[in-house]
């Protein structure tokens, strides 16, 4: 059995994320491992804001992403205080683009040896019982996915 050294959580910033990051800082305590906390910021959200921009001058892409990227770096740290992440190493990283493409990217990157994750968090109705960006990590990640359920 290989040793878990990293673990990553996908993270949307819903309570079900909130659950899978407590599970996985308890873990990586456990394992002595590293937490690596990534969350995407999708694409289809900046493209949709890209034509806001278009329609209306006033509305800056680049404040939106920036403001963003605050919002959810404060809410990465109300998520690791409320995980009580004191005894083990804890990364965060937010990225831009596909979400379950961006998180094997950042698995590959990070060398990581599980996935942690909430099957179900921000979707639309279609998706209710397991999200669609979970549905296509079980079936494209590289490393085992430990899947938490409320």
């Amino acid at each position: 059995m290989k040793v878990v050294n990293k673990i990553i959580v996908a993270v949307d910033f819903s309570d079900h994320s909130l659950t899978a990051v407590k599970y996985a800082a308890n873990l990586a305590t456990d394992l002595g491992a590293k937490l690596h906390l990534v969350n995407v910021i999708n694409q289809r959200d900046e493209y949709m804001t890209r034509k806001i921009a278009a329609q209306f001058p006033g509305f800056s892409v680049e404040r939106y992403l920036k403001e963003t990227r605050q919002k959810r770096e404060k809410s990465f740290r109300t998520f690791i205080d409320a995980s009580h992440c004191d005894a083990i190493v804890v990364e965060t990283n937010i990225r831009r683009g596909v979400p379950w493409q961006e998180v094997i990217e950042e698995i590959e990157e990070q060398k990581a040896d599980l996935l942690v994750m909430a099957p179900k968090g921000r979707s639309n109705l279609m998706d209710t019982l397991i999200g669609s960006c979970a549905k296509k990590l079980f079936r494209n990640c590289p490393i085992p996915i430990l899947s938490i359920r409320q």
